[in-house]
Parts: C-alpha cells; structure tokens; sequence
C-alpha cells in the first residue's frame, strides 16, 4: 500500500544556473525496491567549494583541493517509520570535474558507497545508489544491503512500522515549524502500519525528483508537513471515538457504597488496570466520552478523584438523559457533545458490560461494540443477535491494544486513501 502524499504545496520549479547544470550532471540515480510506498519527491542541492559545516545536515563538508562537493538533500514524506524524511548524498568532484568519491547517508551516519572499485556504479557522470526499503539509507549494492540487514529491514517495515510518529528530532520541528498533536501522531503511526509491507530487494529506477537549490527546498519542508499534518485526519481511517461505561466496566460494582436512602454511590474500588487504560487512551489522543447509567452524582465521585473526569470531553448520563441505554438517545447525547455526526457512527466503539444496556444499545446505534467480561455479576450469554458484542476482552489490561488493533483494520471510507 502507498503512503498518501498531498497535491499541493507542490514542489517548486527549478532554478537553472551553472550549479544546476552542475548538481544536474552528477544528480544521483536512485533505485527503489518494487514494493517501497514513499518514493523521493524532491532533490535540493548545494555546490560546496569550501570547508565548511553542510548546509543541510549536521556534518562538515571538506571539498577535494581546488574540487566541490555536491550535498543533495533527498526528500520524502515518509520513512515507514516518521512522517518527514531527508537523506543525503555527497559527490565528491576533483579540480578536473571528476567524480572521486561518493558518501550517502546511513541512519544518521555518514558512510562511503561504492561497489568495491572506490566508487559505485556511475551513469554517465551519476552515482547509481540502492535505496533501502521503507527507510531509505543508500547503499552501493543491493545484495550486500540484503544480506547485511535484510531481516532488520523486513522488520523495520513491517512489526516496527510507524514505531515513531512524525519525526520531531530534526532541525525544522526542533525550531517549531510546525507542531503535532498526540492525536495527529497517532494517525501519522496509524497510516505507516496500514502500508507495512515485506520489501522484495529487487529494484526498478525512481521517477527522477524535483531537482532545486536547497534553500528552495528548505523553505518548501514546512509548508509541506503543515499540509501533510493537517491531511491526517481525512486521509487515515481512524476511531472518532471511544465510548464507556462505567459500572463494572471501570469501576467495580460489588464494592460500591451508596449515599444512605440513594442511588448515589459514594465510594467504589476501581477494577484493577481500568483507569490506566483510559489514561492510555487519553495520552494516544482518543476522543473520550462516558455513557453510563445512574445519577450524575455518582460518575463525579468516582472518576473525578482520581483524575479520570476531565479526560472525558463528554458525559452522557442517564440521570441528565431521562432514558437508559439501550435507548439511542444516550448515544445521541455523546454523539452531539463531541460534535459529531450520524456518519461517524461506525467508526466509534462503545465499551461496557452490559450486554442487554451496552451491546444492543451499541449495535442498534450502529456503533462497534466491546463487551467487558471482568465481572460476573451479569451474564455473558447474549439474548439474541442484537446483544452479540463485535469485539469482547476479559481484563482491562487488554482494552487498549484491543481498541488499536480495531482501528487498524477499520475500513477505508470513500475519500480516504492512506
């Protein structure tokens, strides 16, 4: 599956003077295996015929005597583990013009290529380099990038994929060109495990990248993840949100103690593991909402000591409501106070364990249902087909990787493509 790219900031057009001719005659030919998703989109250059700290990385550039160094900057939008990424090339030319020496970069190192001449294979002047699957390191020879890390790449792009979010130890997000919320990273992740795949280490030439001066593109990365950022959303089948209970879904009933002559419970032991999980949620960016049955009263003295209150952006309370669940105005009431609409139904989930109150509410509603079978107190048997949960977990140790696993094979909506 290819990684989405966005349309517009489009690269910008080239800048042809004698240092594009030059970066234009010795661009490097990259090879990319035929299952890669994020091909290179732009190529800034820079003409080095100084010693001096590079451009646009974090190493010095010591030209030949009298020779140059061209430092490509090689960008694609996503590594299959960040979105943002910039490699590097380094084309050493001596005071003939001559290409000498080739460097490439390498998981933040900077190492030689070459196919054991000195140099690697060339093109007519052009370093051909071998593009490592989903991350992106050059090689010089892709057999040797096969047996030396083949099993480390195959697991970078399938287990490990989307390990790290959109990439924020780089020069541009470090000085706040733009900025992310817990949310968007959990899309950027979500997207990149979406496009695992299992590389094939047989390669096909790239479509050649936009070739410019650095600066050119130096200005266009921010715009670009800005756009990229803010297409998350729309682009990466992701849950709207997440619904619970409370009531032996978070809280254990069996130890409540009631307000004398009320309903109103005023202490209750949590179930064990429950609260770290809404927690967790909470900490991923999941839209957060408490549909449960019984007095506003009781929800307040439960979750807001111990900090669970205020990570809900909204409470849909019987007692506020007028209606129990499996009535669908409890769901409509959350439904209304995240400010979504009918057509996000499907991609909510609702957490309980009730099946006759919770599930069918659920699966009437539309929504995708997550049976709680921590307690015991009520049954497990559903009545009929309506109470049959969609998903189920038996410890709330599991909720959380059950509701990611979830989300990762919701389906793609039209509009969406990841």
């Amino acid at each position: 599956m290819t990684l989405f790219s966005v349309a517009d900031p489009a690269p910008p057009a080239d800048v042809r003077d004698a240092d594009f001719a030059l970066a234009e005659r010795h661009r490097p030919v990259l090879m990319l295996d035929q299952a890669e998703p994020a091909p290179p989109l732009a190529m800034g250059y820079s003409v080095v015929r100084e010693a001096q700290k590079s451009p646009s990385s974090k190493f010095r550039l010591t030209p030949p005597d009298r020779g140059a160094v061209i430092e490509y900057a090689i960008w694609h939008d996503w590594d299959i583990q960040h979105l943002y990424d910039l490699e590097h090339v380094w084309v050493h030319l001596d005071r003939r013009g001559d290409v000498i020496r080739v460097e490439g970069s390498m998981h933040g190192m900077r190492v030689s290529i070459d196919d054991g001449s000195g140099l690697p294979e060339m093109r007519n002047g052009r370093p051909v380099l071998y593009v490592e699957p989903g991350k992106h390191a050059l090689w010089g020879v892709s057999r040797i990038m096969q047996s030396m890390s083949g099993s480390k790449i195959a697991e970078m792009c399938g287990r490990e994929a989307g390990a790290g979010g959109i990439h924020a130890g780089n020069a541009f997000a470090e000085a706040g060109a733009w900025s992310a919320s817990v949310g968007e990273h959990r899309l950027a992740r979500l997207a990149m495990k979406r496009a695992a795949f299992v590389p094939r280490f047989a390669f096909v030439t790239a479509e050649e990248p936009v070739l410019m001066p650095w600066k050119t593109l130096e200005a266009w990365i921010p715009e670009r993840m800005k756009a990229l950022i803010a297409a998350l959303p729309g682009r990466v089948p992701h849950l709207a949100a997440v619904f619970l209970d409370c009531g032996d879904t978070l809280i254990d009933e069996a130890t409540e103690v009631k307000k004398p002559g009320s309903e109103v419970v005023v202490q209750a032991e949590e179930i064990p593991f429950a609260m770290d999980a809404v927690r967790t949620l909470h900490g991923l960016g999941y839209r957060l909402a408490l549909v449960a049955d019984g007095p506003r009263e009781t929800f307040e003295n439960m979750l807001k000591p111990r900090g669970i209150w205020d990570l809900m952006e909204c409470h849909a309370i019987s007692g506020d409501v007028g209606e129990n669940k499996p009535s669908p105005k409890m769901f409509s009431a959350a439904l209304a106070g995240l400010g979504l609409g009918d057509g996000d139904r499907s991609r909510i989930i609702m957490v309980g364990n009730n099946l006759a109150r919770d599930i069918r509410g659920a699966n009437d509603f539309g929504l995708i249902s997550l049976f709680v079978g921590w307690s015991k107190r009520r049954t497990h048997v559903p009545a009929d087909a309506s109470e049959e949960p969609h998903f189920r977990i038996d410890r709330l140790d599991q909720l959380v990787s059950r509701i990611e696993a979830i989300e990762l094979c919701l389906p793609v909506r039209e509009n969406e493509h990841v």
